[in-house]
Protein backbone atom coordinates (compact mmCIF):
# COMPACT_ATOMS: atom_id res chain seq x y z
CA UNK A 1 0.00 0.00 0.00
CA UNK A 2 1.18 3.19 -0.54
CA UNK A 3 2.53 6.04 2.24
CA UNK A 4 1.01 8.45 3.60
CA UNK A 5 1.18 12.16 3.68
CA UNK A 6 1.87 13.82 7.12
CA UNK A 7 -1.70 15.24 7.81
CA UNK A 8 -3.24 12.22 6.47
CA UNK A 9 -0.52 9.92 8.26
CA UNK A 10 -1.68 11.78 11.75
CA UNK A 11 -5.61 10.65 10.82
CA UNK A 12 -4.75 7.00 10.33
CA UNK A 13 -2.56 6.96 13.78
CA UNK A 14 -5.81 8.42 15.19
CA UNK A 15 -8.70 5.59 12.98
CA UNK A 16 -5.95 2.13 14.30
CA UNK A 17 -6.12 3.81 18.07
CA UNK A 18 -10.06 4.22 17.83
CA UNK A 19 -10.46 0.54 16.21
CA UNK A 20 -7.56 -0.69 18.92
CA UNK A 21 -9.32 0.95 21.80
CA UNK A 22 -12.79 -0.17 21.49
CA UNK A 23 -11.53 -3.80 20.50
CA UNK A 24 -12.42 -5.83 23.20
CA UNK A 25 -9.75 -8.26 23.54
CA UNK A 26 -7.51 -5.70 23.92
CA UNK A 27 -9.39 -3.79 26.30
CA UNK A 28 -9.81 -6.97 28.60
CA UNK A 29 -6.28 -7.87 27.97
CA UNK A 30 -4.88 -4.26 29.32
CA UNK A 31 -7.41 -4.14 31.73
CA UNK A 32 -6.63 -6.99 33.81
CA UNK A 33 -2.56 -7.01 32.97
CA UNK A 34 -2.11 -10.28 30.85
CA UNK A 35 0.73 -7.34 29.26
CA UNK A 36 2.44 -7.31 32.40
CA UNK A 37 3.04 -4.14 34.24
CA UNK A 38 3.00 -2.11 31.08
CA UNK A 39 -0.11 -3.35 29.62
CA UNK A 40 -1.00 0.36 28.61
CA UNK A 41 2.03 1.02 27.11
CA UNK A 42 2.35 -1.79 24.91
CA UNK A 43 -1.40 -1.09 23.57
CA UNK A 44 -0.24 2.37 23.28
CA UNK A 45 3.11 0.66 21.32
CA UNK A 46 0.88 -1.44 18.88
CA UNK A 47 -1.36 1.86 17.84
CA UNK A 48 2.11 2.54 16.12
CA UNK A 49 3.03 -0.68 15.14
CA UNK A 50 0.39 -1.42 13.13
CA UNK A 51 0.69 2.08 11.19
CA UNK A 52 4.09 1.33 11.10
CA UNK A 53 3.22 -2.31 9.52
CA UNK A 54 0.61 -0.49 6.77
CA UNK A 55 3.42 2.47 6.11
CA UNK A 56 5.95 -0.29 5.65
CA UNK A 57 4.81 -2.55 3.63
CA UNK A 58 2.76 -2.79 0.42
CA UNK A 59 0.02 -4.20 -1.12
CA UNK A 60 -0.70 -5.36 2.75
CA UNK A 61 -3.86 -8.31 2.52
CA UNK A 62 -6.65 -8.68 4.93
CA UNK A 63 -5.10 -12.06 6.18
CA UNK A 64 -1.72 -10.76 6.46
CA UNK A 65 -3.29 -7.61 9.06
CA UNK A 66 -5.28 -10.40 10.69
CA UNK A 67 -1.81 -12.42 10.98
CA UNK A 68 0.59 -9.49 12.16
CA UNK A 69 -2.55 -8.68 14.89
CA UNK A 70 -3.02 -12.18 15.86
CA UNK A 71 1.15 -12.26 16.80
CA UNK A 72 1.42 -9.24 18.22
CA UNK A 73 -1.86 -10.08 20.48
CA UNK A 74 -0.25 -12.90 21.10
CA UNK A 75 3.55 -11.96 22.04
CA UNK A 76 3.11 -9.19 24.24
CA UNK A 77 -0.59 -9.79 25.88
CA UNK A 78 -0.06 -13.58 26.17
CA UNK A 79 -3.87 -14.24 24.12
CA UNK A 80 -4.89 -16.17 21.76
CA UNK A 81 -7.76 -14.08 20.05
CA UNK A 82 -10.77 -16.88 19.01
CA UNK A 83 -14.08 -14.79 19.67
CA UNK A 84 -14.25 -13.47 15.87
CA UNK A 85 -13.24 -10.05 16.14
CA UNK A 86 -9.62 -10.07 14.52
CA UNK A 87 -10.94 -9.97 10.82
CA UNK A 88 -13.48 -7.38 12.09
CA UNK A 89 -10.37 -5.76 13.37
CA UNK A 90 -8.25 -6.11 10.57
CA UNK A 91 -11.11 -5.51 7.50
CA UNK A 92 -11.77 -1.78 10.11
CA UNK A 93 -7.66 -1.32 9.97
CA UNK A 94 -7.24 -1.89 6.41
CA UNK A 95 -10.76 0.20 5.52
CA UNK A 96 -9.49 3.44 6.90
CA UNK A 97 -5.82 2.81 5.28
CA UNK A 98 -7.54 2.65 1.90
CA UNK A 99 -9.85 6.03 2.80
CA UNK A 100 -6.82 7.72 3.80
CA UNK A 101 -4.67 6.50 0.64
CA UNK A 102 -7.83 7.88 -1.37
CA UNK A 103 -8.32 11.15 0.75
CA UNK A 104 -11.22 10.10 2.15
CA UNK A 105 -10.55 12.13 5.47
CA UNK A 106 -13.67 13.05 5.95
CA UNK A 107 -15.46 9.79 6.14
CA UNK A 108 -12.26 8.11 8.73
CA UNK A 109 -12.91 11.05 10.89
CA UNK A 110 -16.76 10.51 10.90
CA UNK A 111 -16.11 6.90 11.74
CA UNK A 112 -13.39 7.48 14.45
CA UNK A 113 -15.85 9.88 16.38
CA UNK A 114 -18.80 6.91 15.89
CA UNK A 115 -15.54 4.84 17.44
CA UNK A 116 -15.07 7.47 20.33
CA UNK A 117 -18.66 7.24 20.86
CA UNK A 118 -19.05 3.51 21.43
CA UNK A 119 -15.73 3.77 23.71
CA UNK A 120 -17.25 6.17 25.49
CA UNK A 121 -20.62 3.60 26.50
CA UNK A 122 -18.83 1.41 28.43
CA UNK A 123 -15.42 -0.82 28.84
CA UNK A 124 -15.99 -4.46 28.39
CA UNK A 125 -14.54 -6.02 31.94
CA UNK A 126 -13.74 -9.55 32.63
CA UNK A 127 -14.84 -10.44 36.30
CA UNK A 128 -14.69 -13.57 38.31
CA UNK A 129 -17.39 -15.72 38.52
CA UNK A 130 -18.94 -15.82 42.17
CA UNK A 131 -20.58 -18.63 44.08
CA UNK A 132 -24.15 -19.05 44.22
CA UNK A 133 -25.86 -17.90 47.14
CA UNK A 134 -25.51 -19.74 50.37
CA UNK A 135 -22.48 -21.34 49.55
CA UNK A 136 -19.31 -20.44 51.50
CA UNK A 137 -15.84 -20.50 49.90
CA UNK A 138 -13.65 -22.70 52.03
CA UNK A 139 -10.64 -21.42 53.78
CA UNK A 140 -6.97 -22.10 52.65
CA UNK A 141 -7.04 -24.14 56.29
CA UNK A 142 -9.88 -26.06 55.49
CA UNK A 143 -9.11 -26.83 52.09
CA UNK A 144 -5.16 -28.00 53.32
CA UNK A 145 -7.03 -30.24 56.16
CA UNK A 146 -9.12 -31.84 53.15
CA UNK A 147 -6.02 -32.27 51.36
CA UNK A 148 -3.95 -33.78 54.52
CA UNK A 149 -7.40 -36.37 55.40
CA UNK A 150 -6.79 -37.62 51.78
CA UNK A 151 -3.50 -38.44 51.55
CA UNK A 152 -3.64 -40.22 54.79
CA UNK A 153 -6.70 -42.30 53.59
CA UNK A 154 -5.11 -43.08 50.48
CA UNK A 155 -1.74 -44.45 52.37
CA UNK A 156 -3.85 -46.34 54.78
CA UNK A 157 -5.70 -48.06 51.97
CA UNK A 158 -2.29 -48.66 49.47
CA UNK A 159 -2.76 -51.13 46.82
CA UNK A 160 -6.27 -53.08 48.49
CA UNK A 161 -8.39 -50.51 47.16
CA UNK A 162 -7.20 -50.66 44.24
CA UNK A 163 -7.77 -54.39 44.10
CA UNK A 164 -11.31 -53.72 45.17
CA UNK A 165 -11.79 -51.02 42.59
CA UNK A 166 -11.15 -53.53 39.88
CA UNK A 167 -12.95 -56.61 41.58
CA UNK A 168 -16.23 -54.05 41.87
CA UNK A 169 -15.59 -53.29 37.99
CA UNK A 170 -17.50 -56.00 35.75
CA UNK A 171 -16.54 -56.10 32.32
CA UNK A 172 -20.25 -55.81 30.36
CA UNK A 173 -20.65 -56.29 26.83
CA UNK A 174 -19.05 -53.05 25.56
CA UNK A 175 -15.39 -54.37 27.50
CA UNK A 176 -13.79 -56.94 26.52
CA UNK A 177 -9.87 -58.17 27.76
CA UNK A 178 -7.01 -57.92 25.77
CA UNK A 179 -4.76 -61.06 25.19
CA UNK A 180 -2.05 -58.94 27.12
CA UNK A 181 -4.29 -58.23 30.19
CA UNK A 182 -5.92 -54.82 29.59
CA UNK A 183 -9.40 -54.20 29.34
CA UNK A 184 -10.46 -52.65 26.11
CA UNK A 185 -13.57 -50.12 25.81
CA UNK A 186 -16.11 -50.05 22.84
CA UNK A 187 -18.16 -47.86 21.64
CA UNK A 188 -21.84 -49.21 22.09
CA UNK A 189 -23.87 -49.01 18.42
Amino acid sequence: MAALSTATREVFIEGVRAVLETWPVLQIAVDNGFGGMYSKQKAEWMVDAVQQYFHDNADLQLYEVEDFLSEVMNNEFDTMVDDGSLPQVAEAVCQMFRQCQQGKLSEVREQINQLVKVKGSGRVKATPVKNPAGEEEESEEEEEDAAESMECEAETEGSSSVATAQKQQEPSSTQSPDEDGWTVVRRRK
